[in-house]
């Protein structure tokens, strides 16, 4: 993994709360809620992982399966979740989040979006817990404004191909402001921009893991466009810095703040820095844009870091040289059927009492 700056390590020390909490990470299974989960574990706190494996992979969090102060229960946020007993900290990160996972089911992501929000919201009022949601730069939609700070309203196609996204988490921003305005629930919105590392899925149709897969495998390399269209990339661990400075932060900061690398580059750039570092024989392919493909994206992260001390540190040569490297073992590594089955089956490991959890979750598994 790349090593981190004396910096971000000062950084990372104060961002735990004093004491252990009970910490519920919605979405944890997938991507950066498995990563979630690895630090708040780490750091003394008691977790549930809530996840219905629909892009998320149990083998994301079997490593802290047998761990003490970790629970996972296969189980839809657009159903109602129920905790008996208390909740400190929810971390709302349930959504497919990339065009083809949730254009695949257009009218499921809205209802996980909307629906999802609603019920993390209610254990959070049920609970006096503290919410955070994971929201996205695709509410700016394809902007006019470069970068795009916090106060751009965006400029959104709410009835095409990415609607069912970007419109879904923009109504999950609205509800977290009214369920704080309405019950006095205590809220952070955070808008997180290009994130990568480990753990991406191969075929989640991203920027970076397409083309760090298509490379290792010497296919061509697919570029919408020209390539020109920019994107700008945060590494997991510094997302995770941020999303836990903004959810340990004063009750009277709610955001919403943008999380992610201000550095912009374009398609065509990454596609040749990730041929260098691997070596690749790929050869680059051009195809039409997608519909409502943004042009550009670059945060301004101005208010986070003023607000928060935020900022991200790893450089993208480095986060990029970890994610080839696991990408690289997963390639060389394919999953055989029997495992990929078991990967995705319903698997409740609740069971097992944790030390310091003294309560139990019980959630209705909705539709897969």
């Amino acid at each position: 993994m790349t090593k981190e700056t004396d910096g971000s390590r000062r950084r990372r020390a104060r961002v735990p709360p004093s004491r252990s909490l009970n910490i519920v990470v919605t979405g944890g299974a997938g991507f950066i809620g498995s990563h979630l989960c690895d630090r708040l574990v780490h750091e003394g706190h008691a977790v549930t992982c809530v996840d219905n494996l629909y892009t998320g992979r149990f083998d994301n969090v079997r490593p802290l399966s047998n761990h003490c102060n970790f629970s996972f229960v296969k189980a839809d946020v657009r159903e109602p979740l129920v905790i008996e007993g208390p909740v400190d900290r929810i971390y709302n990160l349930a959504c497919p989040a990339s065009p083809p996972h949730y254009q695949r089911d257009p009218i499921g992501t809205v209802k996980t979006c909307v629906l999802g929000a609603i019920h993390a919201l209610e254990l959070a009022r049920a609970t006096g817990a503290r919410i955070l949601q994971a929201s996205t730069s695709e509410v700016y939609g394809d902007p006019d404004i470069h970068p795009q700070p916090e106060s751009y309203r965006g400029a959104v196609n709410p009835v095409g191909p990415r609607a069912c996204y970007d419109e879904g988490k923009r109504c999950a921003e609205a509800l977290f402001f009214d369920y704080r305005r309405v019950h006095g629930v205590s809220v952070k919105v955070a808008r997180i921009f290009n994130t990568y590392g480990p753990r991406m899925l191969e075929n989640d149709g991203r920027v970076i893991s397409n083309f760090v897969v298509q490379a290792l495998r010497n296919q061509p390399i697919t570029l919408y466009g020209d390539g020109s269209q920019t994107r700008s990339f945060c590494y997991v661990d510094d997302l995770l810095d941020g999303l836990e400075l903004l959810m340990e932060s004063d009750d009277a900061v709610t955001g919403p703040f943008n999380l992610g690398n201000p550095r912009e580059v374009t398609v065509k750039e990454i596609a040749d820095m990730v041929l260098a570092q691997t070596g690749s024989r790929s050869r680059l392919a051009y195809h039409p844009l997608p519909q409502d493909d943004p042009r550009r994206r670059k945060p301004e992260i101005a208010a986070a870091a003023r607000t928060l001390g935020w900022q991200p540190r790893i450089a993208l040569e480095d986060g990029l040289r970890s994610t080839i490297d696991y990408f690289a073992l997963e390639v060389a590594t394919p999953t055989a059927p029997a495992k990929r089955a078991e990967s995705n089956a319903v698997i409740d490991v609740t069971a097992r009492p944790s030390r310091k959890r003294r309560s139990a979750l019980s959630a209705v598994s909705g539709p897969a």
